[in-house]
């Protein structure tokens, strides 16, 4: 392979925003609301699944507990294979199979005749779903500008709660108006009718131009910029930028662990952080949270939609208001502040519930402010691992935390909250609380001391890829 001049970076950077980047935003961004209409099914419909007659011989534990597990194991298998392979092979095509993968998923859950196949299924949907955040976060970072990277990554991951808040209304007339067998059959079907939908706009979303160059088709993306520079139009700057590339048709997996661990320890130590501490967080409220309002509520299974919409409100406002901050004030504060503030509040939250002054009403208030700085730092934490690693490793770098981070939390975090939710006790439910609390905070304060100072600053300037020369 040869040696390469190229100033795409620079060019990418300094473009105004344009349609282009809705296209984007639309055509990527959209997975969120997969992820997050899921999730919120499953929770919302543990009650009915577990009831007699809807076809399965279930309980609501096992759906929120080792249902819960097995779909965040898929996530976290699915994240590190088809990482990888966005590395390797591009993210266009991963983006496109991701998606193939989870609407297969999801398609086959709502055929579940037995809790064997209805976990097979969730597995594979999960893997869906993790792979799509590899493959999607590291297109959007390198298709974005520099100046608005940190406030489209954050409001892109906080969709998911779009997802959420519509998969909890669509829950309510399915849990009131359909019979018990099938009822939830429906919601998983609705899950595949919006993925096809996506499926039809990501069609026109391009391969990644930082990719091309690296991977020996610098012409590709050379003819990719410009012809983006030529639909935007009017007088753009010229650039005097430019970095000299290696060009590699693949890079072993040997360098880029080695490069991830050893080249940035810190850096790691800061991924793992950031991600054990949201996933325990959300954990310990999101998967137990309608078992929360039944069993000490007395909320009516059918009506659980109704309080979590009004949290997933909460989740969605936090990244659409605070974003911009992450670009203007700068990541290293803004994401000690939401982490350690939403930590705190959690444990505000905990004390209320244990000395019995909360209601369902209440407690969901509480929830959603937790939540609104919660899920901010959340979708920082993808921010961050995305940014902070060379182009060559950045999807798998993404996978790597996430799979690791999301597994301490996400699989061991519904196991043990499920237990203790599931106990009946409101001090066992305060433990919930107090230990998701706990580790948001710890995240939050390693971000203080290890945080990376990346706003609006380009990709190669950040971490120099492993391709440039030196």
């Amino acid at each position: 392979m040869s040696t390469i001049r190229t100033d795409v970076p620079a060019r990418l950077d300094r473009l105004p925003w344009a349609r282009w980047h809705w296209m984007i935003v639309i055509g990527l961004g959209t997975v969120w609301v997969l992820d997050g209409l899921e999730v919120t099914i499953v929770g919302n419909l543990s009650g009915r699944l577990s009831e007699q007659g809807s076809g399965l011989h279930i309980t609501q534990s096992q759906v929120t507990g080792f249902g819960a597990a097995i779909y965040v194991l898929g996530a976290c298998c699915g994240a590190l294979f088809f990482g990888w392979l966005t590395d390797r092979f591009g993210r266009k095509k991963l983006f496109m199979v991701t998606l193939a993968v989870y609407l297969l998923g999801t398609a086959m859950t709502a055929f579940s005749f037995d809790p064997w196949w209805f976990f097979l299924f969730r597995f594979v949907t999960g893997a869906g779903i993790g792979g799509e955040y590899a493959a999607i976060n590291s297109a959007i970072d390198e298709l974005i500008p520099a100046r608005h990277r940190g406030r489209i990554d954050l409001i892109i991951n906080g969709t998911y709660w779009a997802g959420a808040a519509f998969g909890a209304l669509l829950t309510v007339p399915i849990l009131t108006q359909l019979p018990v067998g099938w009822g939830w059959r429906v919601a998983f079907g609705m899950g595949v009718v919006l993925g096809l939908v996506i499926l039809l706009v990501r069609r026109h979303v391009p391969e990644s131009p930082r990719w091309l160059f690296i991977h020996g088709r610098g012409d590709e993306a050379e003819a990719l910029v410009r012809g983006v520079e030529e639909e935007i139009g009017g007088s753009l700057e010229p650039v005097d930028k430019t970095i000299e590339i290696h060009q590699r048709k693949q890079i072993g997996f040997g360098t880029i662990a080695k490069t991830l661990i050893t080249k940035y320890p810190k850096r790691a130590t800061l991924g793992f952080s950031l991600f054990i501490g949201q996933a325990f967080l959300y954990n310990a409220i999101t998967f137990g949270y309608a078992q929360i309002l039944q069993t000490f509520f007395k909320v009516p299974s059918g009506s659980t939609g109704y309080y979590f919409a009004v949290i997933a409100v909460g989740n969605l406002a936090g990244p659409l208001l605070l974003a911009h901050l992450f670009d203007s004030i700068g990541r290293k504060v803004m994401i000690t502040g939401t982490y350690v503030l939403s930590g705190v509040l959690l444990l505000g939250t905990a004390w209320l519930f244990s000395a019995g002054t909360l209601n369902a009403v209440t407690m969901t208030a509480c929830w959603c402010v937790v939540l609104f700085f919660a899920s901010a730092g959340a979708s920082s934490a993808y921010l961050t691992v995305s940014e902070i690693f060379p182009m060559e490793t950045r999807a798998l770098a993404i996978a790597f935390f996430y799979a690791i981070g999301t597994a301490a939390g996400g699989i061991a975090g519904p196991l043990i909250f499920s237990e203790l939710v599931g106990s009946g006790k409101v001090s066992d439910t305060v433990v919930a609380f107090v230990i998701g609390a706990a580790v948001m905070i710890a995240g939050g304060l390693v971000e203080a001391f290890l945080g990376v100072k990346a706003e609006r600053m380009s990709l190669e300037d950040i971490a120099t890829p492993l391709t440039a020369s030196t």
